[in-house]
């Protein structure tokens, strides 16, 4: 067998056709009238597993869910089991029309390959099937590949899943490809992941609509007294007021403003939020956001009191803390700040906890002495303000495994957004790090 090094640098070009095809794909699980392409993406996940050599493999869910994919190829006697994971479901795109080009037609410029999934995470798929394949399909330890489909709506099904599946995904070492890495060139482990809660809150104040002039001044309309409910959720300086969320301080890491400034694309003039140190802010507080609000259009608009409004809220949870006793606490304030008496209900929405995930084990000091090889750099270890519920659910059911969150992405990334797109160089070398990675294993 040729070496599985000089193989993935070999591989390249056939990496990058490989993400293409994918991403031609609109595994958009979120919108039901893509419900055949998601069941088109996980098939085309399996034929190409099969397509390397892999003897068994198959698509499955648990309930209702979105179509996984488990593929196994056994440990050679002695050697450990690693499980490599991502998921082939994406986020819609928004306005097709502000993309530079086709989210849907991978399209190379400036070293960066741009499409809906080349990062988030059909970028780190092929990391997995680019290492499999430099091993010629018969890795030198034993590989358990477990493409998810609905990670990009919570993973509602995870639960069942792997109530059902935990012995077929049961592993030394579990490799989460789907994070984000400290920036290109400069590779991460994700060490702690906020969890994510949401509701909707509807407000009402009249049983019908009224003319805004005969009545404006004496009856509140709900939109206004939504804004005003909306409002009492940060305080003066953009901090969390919920009462009662948990913090944690985050890594020692200097995150410089200017930095930020460039990755965000915050517009000149507008206020940072919130107090402390940058790093705390994005990955070990509480954030709150006001996702969507339904109302009457601009366009539709009228001389109108409105009866009712609603929005939809989400919070980000501390590593530490309880993604659902968060929410008890989220849902208490909303019921509790009702402008001028209004009235106020809330439907709870799905919550998926908060992780820590500490780089400290055996596996881990290989891990990171193979990323070091490839990149050229020694890995930081970083937090994410992102969630992976799923990390908390493995950490639950295999306590004695260890978990590694890596990357492909970078900060110009664009994950869920507008132009994503990821990094090519990065990509290149992220496979070899993980084909390094299952050499020092089996050695």
């Amino acid at each position: 067998m040729t070496d599985p090094v000089v193989a993935t640098d070999a591989l390249w070009p056939s990496v990058v056709t490989e993400l293409s095809e994918l991403v031609a794909i609109e595994s958009i699980s979120s919108l039901p009238d893509h419900a055949a392409t998601v069941e088109a993406s996980a098939a085309e996940v399996a034929r190409r597993l099969s397509e390397i050599g892999c003897p068994e493999v198959k698509v499955v869910r648990a309930r209702e869910g979105r179509p996984a994919v488990i593929a196994h190829f056994p440990a050679p006697e002695g050697k450990p089991t690693v499980l490599l994971y991502a998921h082939h479901d994406v986020q819609p795109t928004g306005d097709k029309a502000a993309w530079t080009s086709d989210p849907f037609v991978a399209t190379e410029r400036n070293g960066r390959l741009y499409g809906r999934g080349t990062a988030d995470d059909k970028g780190g798929l092929v990391v997995h099937l680019a290492a499999l394949r430099a091993f010629d399909g018969k890795p030198p330890v034993g590989v358990t590949l477990f493409i998810e489909g609905e990670e990009e709506i919570g993973s509602p099904s995870m639960g069942d899943f792997l109530d059902e599946y935990a012995d077929e995904l049961a592993a030394d070492l579990f490799v989460i490809c789907d994070s984000g890495n400290w920036e290109v060139g400069t590779p991460a482990f994700t060490t702690t992941l906020r969890g994510v809660t949401d509701c909707v809150v509807e407000v009402a104040t009249l049983d019908h609509a009224l003319h805004s002039g005969s009545f404006g001044g004496v009856v509140p309309d709900a939109l206004t007294a939504l804004c005003r409910l909306l409002a009492t959720l940060h305080d003066d300086q953009g901090n969390v007021a919920i009462a009662g969320l948990g913090a944690q301080s985050a890594a020692d890491l200097d995150y410089p403003l200017d930095r930020l400034a460039e990755e965000t694309g915050i517009l000149d003039g507008v206020d940072w939020i919130g107090d402390g140190p940058v790093v705390d802010r994005l990955w070990t507080k509480p954030s709150v956001s006001v996702l969507a609000i339904d109302a009457t259009p601009v366009a539709q608009a009228s001389n109108t009191l409105a009866p009712s409004a609603r929005a939809k809220v989400s919070l980000r949870v501390a590593p530490g803390s309880s993604a659902s006793e968060a929410l008890d606490l989220l849902v208490a304030h909303l019921e509790s700040h009702a402008p001028w008496g209004s009235k106020v209900t809330v439907t709870r929405g799905d919550s998926g906890e908060p992780s820590s995930v500490p780089v400290d084990g055996p596996y881990a000091t290989l891990a990171v002495s193979a990323f070091a090889e490839a990149f050229g750099v020694t890995p930081v270890q970083m937090g994410q303000g992102g969630s992976i519920p799923m990390v908390a659910e493995l950490q639950n059911r295999f306590p004695g495994s260890e978990i590694l969150v890596t990357a492909v992405g970078d900060p110009d990334t664009r994950a869920h957004g507008i132009d994503e797109s990821v990094d090519l160089g990065d990509l290149r070398k992220a496979c070899l790090a993980e084909v390094l990675l299952l050499q020092r294993l089996g050695q």
